[in-house]
């Protein structure tokens, strides 16, 4: 490991607003931050949101400048990456932002029911092969978990240059009878685009660089309601856009 990597982990831990639990002790129980974070991290009762698969933090930050009123939580594995957010974000006073290092699959493990309003899933890894399916942060096994904490039909929002996971997303979504209430398969081709949509992650750079479109998902998520996974593999659908994941491009 880099001494780099290791200055900024150190870092990370002297940060109020950063969380760092223990993964081993995740795996079984809960950490004591959950149904707290109002009280012990924000001071204020303002609604909770989420960013999932944060990366540095660009969205976390760009989103606690543009609502005051609101808090952002950034949550990502990687904390060399997650140090950027919370370096920036100490050094702008931003007290609505705040960070979490863990892993997603146990995120139920820092979240009380109804605890947290909206949740924002920026650019996660698309796991393209089928045996990795069920690490997809849009997987019914993830919305399920997120049911567990997040008020009843708050708003997911999903944005990737992955033109199968978006379509995937969206099978998963048409399966369940979930409302979607917005869905874009290239957001700048649009004449104008709504400013939260504009902020640009690092990678979102990259990829508009190399000629991906960006696609977005918003839909609701109920959490009454049981959730299974549809037949995907045998959707014609998605199986062509699988083999066909070149043609995201805008060349």
């Amino acid at each position: 490991m880099g001494k780099n990597k290791l200055e900024k982990f150190a870092e990370n831990a002297t940060f109020r607003h950063v969380i760092q639990p223990d993964l081993v002790e995740a795996r079984f129980s809960d950490h004591p931050i959950k149904g707290k974070w109002r009280d012990q991290v924000f001071g204020n009762q303002n609604p909770i949101i989420l960013e999932l698969g944060c990366g540095k933090g660009e969205y976390t930050v760009e989103l606690g400048r543009a609502n005051r009123d609101k808090n952002f939580i950034g949550v990502d594995i990687k904390g060399a990456r997650l140090w950027r957010g919370a370096k920036t974000s100490q050094q702008e006073q931003l007290t609505n932002v705040a960070f979490l290092r863990t892993r997603i699959e146990f995120i139920n493990r820092y979240f009380a029911t109804d605890e947290v309003d909206e949740i924002w899933i920026t650019f996660p890894d698309p796991q393209m092969k089928t045996r990795r399916a069920k690490n997809r942060l849009t997987h019914s096994t993830f919305l399920s978990r997120y049911q567990q904490f997040l008020k009843h039909n708050s708003v997911v929002h999903l944005k990737t240059d992955n033109l199968f996971l978006h379509r995937y997303t969206k099978l998963v979504l048409e399966h369940n009878n979930l409302e979607i209430l917005e869905s874009n398969e290239n957001i700048y081709s649009e004449n104008s685009i709504d400013p939260v949509l504009s902020i640009k992650t690092t990678y979102e750079k990259i990829f508009q660089e190399q000629g991906y479109k960006i696609t977005y998902l918003k839909f609701q998520l109920p959490s009454d309601k049981p959730l299974s996974e549809p037949d995907y593999d045998n959707n014609e659908l998605l199986r062509s856009c699988l083999q066909h994941s070149e043609a995201n491009t805008l060349g």
